[in-house]
């Protein structure tokens, strides 16, 4: 047993002031609430469980006949893990000792209901524990054992005996029905102790895990260079770079900033932050922020009230209430109104926010996460972002890598899109090498979400189980190696300086206009191997007489993408 508390005042503190012995003049009734409520005071204490358990059991001899008392908290393997007595110092020779016998408590474990016995001399349960008398007779002891139950869960027992009499039957029933009630209250204050016991327990580990993390670094720096987490494939340094940057920043509440171009990933990466942190085990919710009207977003993020508007028929929690506790992905942050912007900033500073149609105020905890692939820089100086928003969710910026900056983990993950539209579909196909060294080298301004599209596409349409260079150069469908000749993304381009898209993305009989070092191309206005992107944006957009649409039919790319590459190269279009 971890603690047996005897009745001393040295180990328990002083007894607490009891009222006068019953008299017989007062209904039984008024004891019993009288009881009740001492007990009451007793266990809601701020003490230890150990110390309120004894006092609890010294308490109830001002309420009850007993000789001894005793209370028996049980652990987890159903053993004596706390046991507190009151009673005589020394027991009768002809009675029981002061703990409960093992046999009895099992018996009311079992069972889950009172035991009863008139005289424990007469039960098998207790005949170990009997001990011979000197005057070779015995006295009558009476047992009365009750279970200590928390949510049908039983956690102790609580136990009494007397020196039998003519009233011990009578009684019996009165003093079981209060002892049920005393043993009701104590089972639930076992269970919040041990509530409160684990809680503090959880939060300890909790505050230590990031200095264990960084001890172990420090110890190990080996061990954490290279971070792998489950369903990120690749093994380039741009990805593990980001994989060790979201392994830290996971232990941590702070607000993260995922960059990145469309389809590198950037949910899944969030989920990935989330299931690393303490809140891994609670709720992961998710919004995509462009998909929504204002007024819906508000909604959904919020919640409503019933009747707050035309077909609000019921109240609803909106995702910041569904993920309290946990982490709210809002993704596409950067298409937000600035008016709604200004309600969102409101709950990110304060914690709180009211439902739609509501006057409650709601106390929020949550950790956010923000994904977008615009320019926020650039809308918070065209006035279309908030700079306060901006600096609220910026905490912890993690720029996803595009595909073609982790060109090696192209065929990686190639091969796994491809088994994952094996099992599906019940195929054995496999990439012939070369199919793996031309898809390596394509330019994929889709990035991953591109990259997997392309591999369905050309399993569905192989021709044989072994997927060749032939099967993605299909001019009339829409096979990437048709898509990409074109140079697609040109921000790549401004980033890499002459980092042209590769000839061999052209279809058949088809030449790449952006093919650098081919003066051959009349449609080419690069005159060297070594000519910028901003030169060659230049002479087009001279070429065209500043027309961007005849600049990018000259480039082969949409005059979308020229605008874009006009303001990221700081090229101020002329005017004629």
């Amino acid at each position: 047993m971890a603690h047996i508390l005897r009745n001393r005042v040295d180990e328990v503190g002083p007894r607490n002031i009891l009222p006068e012995p019953r008299i017989n003049s007062i209904h039984e009734a008024d004891i019993s609430l009288g009881g009740i409520y001492e007990i009451s005071k007793v266990l809601t204490a701020a003490t230890r469980l150990e110390i309120t358990i004894a006092n609890v059991v010294n308490t109830l001899s001002s309420f009850v006949q007993m000789r001894h008392g005793a209370i028996v908290v049980l652990d987890a393997e159903a053993e004596p893990e706390i046991t507190a007595t009151a009673g005589s110092a020394h027991p009768l020779q002809s009675g029981i000792g002061r703990v409960i016998p093992q046999a009895a408590i099992d018996r009311i474990v079992a069972t889950g209901v009172p035991l009863i016995i008139q005289d424990v001399s007469k039960s098998e349960l207790f005949q170990a524990d009997l001990q011979p008398s000197s005057s070779g007779g015995t006295v009558p002891i009476a047992f009365i054992g009750i279970p200590v139950k928390a949510e049908h869960e039983i956690l102790g027992t609580l136990s009494i005996d007397r020196v039998g009499d003519g009233e011990t039957s009578s009684r019996c029933d009165e003093d079981v029905h209060f002892l049920t009630m005393v043993a009701n209250l104590v089972g639930r204050t076992i269970r919040l102790h041990h509530i409160l016991s684990m809680d503090r327990q959880r939060f300890i580990e909790e505050q230590r895990r990031p200095e264990k993390w960084l001890d172990e670094e420090r110890t190990d720096p080996a061990r954490h260079r290279h971070v792998k987490i489950d369903g990120i494939i690749g093994e380039s340094p741009a990805l593990k770079q980001v994989l060790e940057t979201v392994s830290v920043v996971a232990r941590t509440n702070s607000t993260v900033l995922l960059r990145g171009e469309s389809g590198t990933g950037k949910e899944f990466f969030a989920q990935a932050i989330h299931k690393l942190s303490p809140r891994g085990k609670k709720a992961f919710v998710k919004l995509n922020c462009a998909a929504l009207s204002e007024s819906v977003l508000e909604s959904e993020l919020f919640g409503h009230e019933k009747g707050a508007f035309t077909g609000a028929i019921s109240q609803r929690a909106g995702r910041f209430e569904l993920a309290n506790g946990g982490t709210l992905l809002l993704d596409e942050i950067g298409e937000i109104s600035p008016a709604f912007q200004a309600k969102l900033l409101r709950v990110l500073q304060e914690g709180e926010l009211e439902r739609v149609g509501g006057t409650r105020t709601l106390q929020v905890d949550v950790r956010l996460i923000c994904a977008t692939n615009k320019d926020l820089e650039t809308a918070v100086v065209n006035g279309e972002f908030r700079a306060d928003l901006y600096y609220r969710i910026n905490v912890v910026p993690i720029i996803l890598p595009p595909l073609r900056e982790r060109s090696g983990d192209i065929p990686r993950l190639a091969n796994a899109f491809l088994d994952r539209f094996n099992k599906e579909n019940h195929r054995e196909l496999a990439f012939a090498p070369s199919a793996l060294d031309l898809i390596s080298q394509c330019y994929f301004p889709g990035n991953v979400r591109e990259l997997e599209n392309c591999v369905q596409r050309t399993a569905t349409l192989a021709r044989s189980r072994t997927i060749t260079p032939s099967d993605f150069a299909c001019k009339n469908s829409q096979c990437l190696s048709s898509l990409l000749w074109k140079g697609a993304a040109i921000d790549e381009l401004s980033q890499r300086g002459t980092m042209p898209v590769r000839r061999i993305c052209a279809p058949e009989g088809e030449v790449s206009p952006l093919a650098a070092g081919d003066p051959n191309d009349p449609a080419c206005p690069a005159m060297g191997p070594h000519l910028t992107e901003r030169d060659r944006l230049t002479d087009a957009m001279e070429k065209a007489g500043w027309v961007q649409a005849k600049a990018a039919r000259i480039l082969g790319l949409t005059p979308r993408q020229i605008g874009y590459a006009l303001r990221r190269h700081g090229i101020e279009v002329k005017k004629f």
